[in-house]
């Protein structure tokens, strides 16, 4: 295979022929466009466009009401936006925001931190992005890097994480005692299906932009990520800021649970939960959610 013009040198598709499990391999090459990989998820096809756009429009009509009722009362609301690799946070962020004003509703998408920052105390740079009155904050990954991404890494010593999740639920009740309404959600994929996506933007050119060495050493790292989520999830479900985690291996239907959570959790001016509706408790619900996923 001629990799001069693939991203890392064709890192990904050469580990797809002789890094990745041999079942995985196997559920790649036999998928179909629409079907659905991970043998565990509830569904075995993506859901079909004359359902998802439908609805999909009913929820961005509930998202402008909401975001203006948050604009006149002066509520402030985080949502997180966690999950591994190729999960999907980037696209169900941009169907959030898709028709609300970028001025209400700020995606904030932290780099690494500059020496400065790394000098600081580590939830400081964070507060910086919180919303003011009337404003949403769609965080693309969060202080929660310290405990996932930098521990399996080793960007952190295990005396910092520690600190992290000593400090954490004091650092995420301030936040809840200021008023500000706080949803973490987690997007979960299979290891086939997150293996896919990463083949599928390796092939792509306008897609290279989403890899990064990060994403191409996190390859092996599959059961590593499995024990730092698991630790995380057991440590930050707070009741006052508990996880939602919803099974991504359908984007279209993760975009769908991800926005009825979301009006779900503001009191807006003419809210309409019938038309809203539920999310799909198959895909979305608590951390036990989890449990048995990952090595689908």
């Amino acid at each position: 295979m001629d990799t001069a013009n693939l991203p890392f040198d064709g890192a990904i598709s050469r580990f797809f022929r002789e890094g990745a499990p041999k079942e995985i391999r196997k559920a790649i090459e036999k998928a179909g466009k629409d079907d659905i990989l991970t043998k565990s998820y509830p569904y075995r096809e993506e859901i079909k466009s004359k359902v998802f756009d439908p609805q999909m429009e009913m929820l961005q009509i509930e998202l402008a009401k909401m975001q203006a009722d948050l604009k006149a009362t002066g509520k402030r609301m985080i949502v997180v936006f966690e999950g591994r690799d190729a999960a999907g946070k980037g696209g169900t962020i941009d169907a959030v925001r898709m028709n609300m004003n970028p001025r209400v509703c700020s995606v904030v998408a932290l780099s690494k931190p500059s020496d400065r920052e790394a000098a600081q105390w580590y939830f400081q740079r964070y507060v910086d992005w919180l919303p003011a009155k009337g404003e949403i904050a769609l965080f693309d990954r969060s202080w929660y890097n310290r405990a996932m991404i930098e521990h399996v890494f080793g960007f952190c010593t295990p005396d910092q994480r520690a600190k992290f999740f000593r400090q954490l639920p004091d650092f995420e009740r301030m936040i809840v005692d200021e008023g500000i309404i706080v949803l973490k959600i987690w997007l979960e994929v299979g290891r086939a299906e997150q293996l896919k996506r990463f083949l599928d933007r390796e092939k792509d050119p306008l897609k290279h932009w989403k890899l990064s060495s990060i994403d191409i050493d996190g390859l092996g790292k599959w059961d590593a990520y499995c024990e730092a989520i698991d630790e995380t999830m057991e440590l930050s479900n707070f009741d006052y800021a508990p996880w939602t985690v919803i099974l991504s291996d359908d984007k279209k239907r993760a975009r769908i649970a991800a926005i009825q959570k979301i009006l779900a959790c503001v009191d807006y001016k003419g809210r309409d939960l019938a038309l809203i509706g539920a999310p799909d408790a198959a895909i979305c619900g608590g951390p036990k959610l989890r449990a048995g996923k990952d090595k689908a």
